[in-house]
């Protein structure tokens, strides 16, 4: 099994937290799966601070990388660390819970070699999740299709296939593992997709949440105003700060037409406060249009932070 290591085509990077019933069958299974496919590979899993025992489990397991978290910083977190430390020329993703099904990584490879494509995505088309998730899920989808669009039907799950390049400028933070297609889209990658299995979970409980629900929609914007404004905020601000101008001009000037053609007092009009408190948001707006235009080339320019702590690194 150690050649598996040696010079993999393939990096297999699947976040767990408190996975301990899942991880060796997922395992044994991958390793099934890539003994057919034939191709060199090795396996990635990233420990998000597991409080049972699932880092125990990963620890009796061969071939493979753990890299272990400190605490639970979340699956983007944990899919940030597991592809900066892969070295394969194609890494695929996908979840510790078993609901993934590894027969089909086969068909991701084979898509993305004869596509010649960037990234395919897996398309649970038909859910194993229970009703409440499925409905979160269509939901997030509507939204997702109207703010980003990015080409595919089911962003939200994590069996996917990656070029090696797709990572060499981007960062992972929040619940952004949701938006890697699109993402990768904005910046001229090729995304497809692909139907793939779904199974239902056998072991533990799901990791999802109302909150996470939360911040993937607020990630969700982050991601729209990326895709239009992340080289251009000026555009967006100052565009609304030009308007709250000429809207607080066009007020003043109508308010002091008043005061002079027809002698009305201007204490008992709205105009004159409207048009004061417009001018002066909308130089804050294009001031701050000014400032995030300044600090988005920063970061275009200085990008070396992480925010997940990794305790150690094992490899067998």
């Amino acid at each position: 099994m150690k050649e598996a290591l040696d010079h993999p085509e393939i990096s297999l990077v699947i976040p767990v937290y408190n996975e301990e019933e899942s991880v060796k069958l997922l395992h044994q299974e991958i390793v099934s799966v890539m003994h057919t496919i034939g191709t060199p590979y090795e396996i990635i899993f990233v420990d998000d601070g597991s409080t049972d025992g699932t880092r125990d489990v990963l620890g009796g397991l061969v071939p493979v990388k753990v890299i272990s978290f400190r605490r639970n910083f979340g699956q983007t977190a944990a899919l940030d660390a597991g592809i900066k430390h892969a070295t394969g020329s194609y890494i695929v993703t996908l979840d510790g819970d078993g609901q993934n099904d590894p027969h089909d990584i086969g068909s991701l490879l084979e898509a993305i070699k004869d596509k010649d494509i960037d990234v395919v995505a897996g398309w649970r088309k038909t859910r194993k999740d229970t009703f409440g998730k499925r409905f979160a899920s269509r939901i997030a989808a509507i939204a997702r299709k109207i703010l980003i669009n990015d080409g595919i039907h089911d962003s939200g799950c994590t069996l996917k296939i990656f070029r090696r390049e797709c990572f060499d400028h981007i960062d992972l933070s929040g619940e952004m593992h949701r938006f890697i297609p699109g993402l990768l889209k904005i910046r001229g990658f090729r995304v497809g997709e692909i139907v793939v299995n779904h199974r239902s979970r056998a072991h533990g409980t799901t990791k999802y949440n109302i909150w996470r629900g939360v911040r993937g929609t607020l990630d969700m914007f982050s991601v729209w105003f990326w895709r239009k404004y992340s080289d251009r905020p000026l555009h967006l601000f100052g565009g609304i700060g030009i308007v709250l101008l000429l809207l607080s001009i066009i007020s003043g000037t109508w308010a002091l037409y008043e005061k002079l053609v027809f002698g009305f007092d201007l204490s008992d009009t709205a105009l004159t406060m409207l048009s004061m408190f417009g001018f002066l948001i909308g130089i804050q707006f294009f001031v701050f249009g000014l400032l995030a235009d300044i600090m988005s080339k920063n970061h275009f320019a200085t990008r070396n932070e992480v925010v997940y702590d990794i305790k150690d690194i094992t490899h067998r």
